[in-house]
């Protein structure tokens, strides 16, 4: 990626974050994603809201409102009917409509795979923005959704559930993370990022590198989606979250007593997930008791911010 030099960016790649962010005057700025991916349901609208809440938790995990968003489509015209794409493309407006935001435009190709998702345009206050780079020894971490869609879809994929199993994955992969914003907002918290395709640790091990800090993460602690371990005790894993554990045994420790099923979920790729909040300890009772009031769809203390000691990024499971 080109280094950004311009002072205007005030987010960039460089730190991995969620979404880029650029000033426009000095109380507005203009924050930026795109995300876009194949099915991980049967249903076509479940899928396009899925995707679109999945492209608005970039906005919600920098504390941004959603403005506006383009489609992205890549569609198999001649397999697939165009019926089923007017579906994906419902499930995605009705996600926008309640994130508040306007669907304006957007780009199709001829694609042998479905794909589908969005570029999401939002604004906050320059000086009110939300980033992973500024979670502190000592902060909470708290964790916003239960995880293991990864596994989930994967093992609808391999016959091992059916599509009514999956109903408590879709209903919180299709929740929008803005209730967790207002929450993390009014609390003022440190730092925070979503959830996603690198997994729990993952998206975790992104922060510390950009705050130059480490964390320890209490696995009982963590929520988990109903059916996730044993579905992931039976084999059921993806092959992001297969690369994620692969990345992972470079800066992560786990205690002995950590079974493999737990070690999988927490690496397991998720679409649509949580946000992941760094909190001073002082506040993170207020923290749980408004992502509460907002119906988050958890609000589980899962570890704690610590001292790098010369190696950020570096995670223990205990």
């Amino acid at each position: 990626m080109p280094v950004a030099t311009d002072p205007r960016i005030l987010v960039d790649a460089s730190t991995r974050d969620d979404a880029a962010v650029i000033r426009l005057t000095a109380d507005r700025a203009i924050v930026a994603t795109v995300d876009f991916f194949t099915p991980i349901v049967d249903d076509p609208y479940a899928y396009g809201r899925i995707a679109a809440a999945n492209a608005f938790s970039d906005l919600y995990a920098m504390a941004a409102t959603p403005l506006f968003a383009l489609n992205i489509v890549g569609w198999p015209r001649g397999k697939l009917p165009f019926e089923l794409l007017g579906e994906v493309l419902r499930g995605g407006a009705d996600a926008a409509r309640e994130a508040g935001a306007f669907i304006v435009g957007g780009h199709s190709v001829d694609d042998p795979e479905p794909k589908y998702g969005m570029v999401a345009i939002g604004e906050a206050h320059p000086d009110r923005i939300i980033t992973n780079a500024a979670a502190q020894p000592g902060d909470a971490l708290v964790l916003t959704k239960p995880i293991g869609t990864g596994v989930l879809t994967t093992a609808l994929k391999r016959d091992l559930l059916v599509e009514a199993d999956l109903g408590p994955a879709v209903a919180v992969m299709t929740t929008l993370n803005a209730g967790a914003a207002r929450a993390m907002t009014a609390v003022a918290v440190h730092a925070a990022t979503d959830v996603t395709g690198f997994g729990l640790l993952g998206h975790l091990h992104g922060m510390l590198e950009a705050s130059g800090a480490a964390a320890e993460v209490t696995a009982a602690a963590v929520p988990l989606l109903p059916r996730a371990r044993e579905l992931a005790e039976q084999g059921a894993i993806p092959g992001g979250t297969e690369r994620n554990r692969a990345s992972a045994a470079e800066w992560a420790t786990f205690a002995s007593g950590i079974g493999e099923a737990i070690r999988v979920l927490l690496t397991d790729a998720q679409t649509s997930g949580g946000l992941l909040i760094a909190v001073a300890p002082e506040r993170v009772r207020d923290l749980v008791a408004a992502l509460q009031r907002e119906g988050a769809p958890s609000a589980a203390v899962v570890g704690r911010v610590t001292s790098g000691g010369g190696a950020p990024g570096r995670v223990t499971v205990v």
